[in-house]
């Protein structure tokens, strides 16, 4: 059995009840009367003048965000990008170092380096040798390593100059 069946079978409807969406569907169907709803009046529609009514600017449909969700994708958007510049600047930074430290293995075959690291190991070599031979002669004093080790740092500066000289003009660095 239907739920029209069962409604049909049951107690009519007075013409007082009806809603006016019923009325107009009884009133297609057949069921005469007319139903008049004087309760409602003109009072509870909108005033188009009233304050709560925004109107939409013209321009409105040319502007690039209309919504405050499209306002908040972009800004989810902005904030996403940041972040992967600011992974990607980390990588950069990570390679450079790694390019950095890896610098020695690069210019391994640079005679200007090779020359560097044979001159330095002789007179590391030479002079712990040297101070050893004055420490067991007993002849080893301060003023003898204050005037070796300025000697070292001179020896130190020119080497870098002339270093520098030899990388920018003879063999420059990879």
């Amino acid at each position: 059995m239907s739920y029209a069946d069962a409604a049909a079978k049951g107690p009519k409807q007075a013409p007082e009840d009806f809603t006016p969406h019923e009325y107009q569907a009884n009133n297609l169907l057949g069921v005469s009367g007319i139903y008049k709803d004087e309760s409602e009046s003109t009072a509870s529609l909108i005033d188009v003048d009233s304050p709560h009514v925004q109107a939409v600017d013209p321009d409105f449909l040319n502007q690039e965000v209309q919504t405050t969700t499209q306002a908040e994708r972009l800004e989810r958007e902005a904030e996403e990008k940041e972040r992967e510049r600011a992974r990607e600047d980390a990588r950069k930074k990570a390679k450079s170092r790694k390019v950095q430290s890896s610098g020695l293995s690069a210019n391994s075959g640079n005679p200007v380096y090779i020359g560097n690291a044979v001159v330095m190991t002789l007179v590391g070599a030479g002079l712990g040798f040297g101070a050893y031979r004055q420490h067991v002669a007993g002849k080893l004093s301060w003023e003898l390593v204050g005037l070796v080790s300025g000697a070292v740092g001179a020896f130190g500066v020119v080497d870098y100059y002339v270093s520098k000289w030899f990388l920018q003009n003879k063999y420059p660095p990879k």
